[in-house]
């Protein structure tokens, strides 16, 4: 049986220490504000539409799912929580599964103002 050369590089392989260390959280998700609205596309492959839940409050968007794998005894779970800068309509706020992909699209307000203050950037 014939070593690896790099034996360090062999342990470690796979790890990708640097990132994983410094990782804040993790890719599923995509948000972006177009034509007046936000639309938060998450990817949440194997989930039943019937398992998802979405719900608004106070300026925060709650997703939530189960999943149960009866043949491998495994179950799954996914909670996320998005808090937005502005004022959404909530009664027009829609949501779509679809190909493993939660879309929802959340109007923003017409009114809608950000609140806080502007900071100057100094060089």
């Amino acid at each position: 049986m014939a070593l690896p050369e790099n034996l360090t590089s062999s342990w470690t392989q796979g790890l990708d220490l640097p990132s994983r260390l410094f990782e804040t959280g993790s890719t599923d998700y995509e948000l972006f504000e177009e034509d007046g609205e936000f639309v938060l596309s998450v990817e949440m492959p194997g989930f039943d539409p019937e398992s998802i839940t979405v719900s608004w409050d106070e300026g925060v968007l709650n997703i939530a799912a189960e999943h149960e794998d009866t043949q491998r005894g495994r179950r799954r779970t996914y909670h996320r929580r998005f808090r937005f800068p502005k004022s959404i309509d909530d009664e027009e706020i829609a949501a779509e599964y679809n190909n493993g992909i939660l879309e929802v699209r959340l109007p923003i307000l017409a009114d809608a103002a950000v609140s806080g203050t502007e900071i100057e950037v100094q060089s």
